[in-house]
């Protein structure tokens, strides 16, 4: 086998760099939009919940360029990283960033104003949201795990601790959404968390690959 050329190499460094900007640059675009939408409540409603309405088209370009920035970062660590396995996880990811803008949610805890607080999948593209998004969570979970055994013993302590906290966090912010009466009003809050750690624990992830 030939030795990587300049060329790969940078090629790889470009495509590895994708998991590093990609959480920041969602994190700002639906904060900032969260903070200026009339009747939305960040503690209460998710982040989906942005797509809606005359204004939806900013959260939805930011599934797509989330989702794109994943899908490269996705090929970089099949081509740089340790595992592909953990890349085809990690694209599983971004093709449920893309679905995140392909199809809308359906109303959910209340916003827009005047729609039930409970999730009632309405259409068939809010089912299609929510069926994407699990196997996004599911997916990202099980990379966190599979690249835990890609490095020294305190980055595997850090994957499998990211991921049983992503799951646990998706799972307290569902139950929100379902209206669990202690979640309920914390359900946004408690996804940002989650989606906090998936894209720190990424960009991490990012790093160890670019160093190794």
């Amino acid at each position: 086998m030939s030795a990587p050329t300049y060329v790969d190499v940078m090629v790889d460094q470009l495509l590895l760099a994708c998991g590093l900007v990609v959480g920041p640059l969602f994190t700002v675009a639906y904060l900032t939009e969260g903070a200026t939408r009339a009747y939305y409540r960040p503690r209460r409603h998710p982040i989906s919940c942005l797509a809606i309405g005359d204004r939806g088209w900013t959260q939805t370009a930011n599934f797509f360029v989330a989702g794109l920035l994943s899908l490269a970062f996705a090929v970089g660590l099949w081509r740089a990283g340790p595992s592909h396995w953990g890349a085809l996880l990690v694209g599983v990811w971004a093709i449920g960033m893309l679905s995140g803008g392909i199809f809308p949610t359906d109303p959910v805890s209340g916003f827009p104003p005047g729609t039930p607080d409970r999730l009632e999948h309405s259409t068939r593209q809010g089912v299609l949201h929510s069926l994407f998004s699990m196997v996004a969570f599911v997916a990202l979970t099980a990379a966190c795990f599979v690249f835990a055994w890609s490095g020294a013993r305190g980055w595997a302590i850090y994957s499998v601790a990211s991921g049983v906290l992503f799951a646990a966090t998706m799972a307290l912010a569902t139950a929100a959404f379902a209206q669990k009466e202690r979640l309920v009003d914390v359900g946004g809050l408690i996804q940002r968390v989650s989606v906090t750690i998936a894209w720190t624990w990424l960009a991490v992830l990012a790093v160890h690959t670019l160093r190794a």
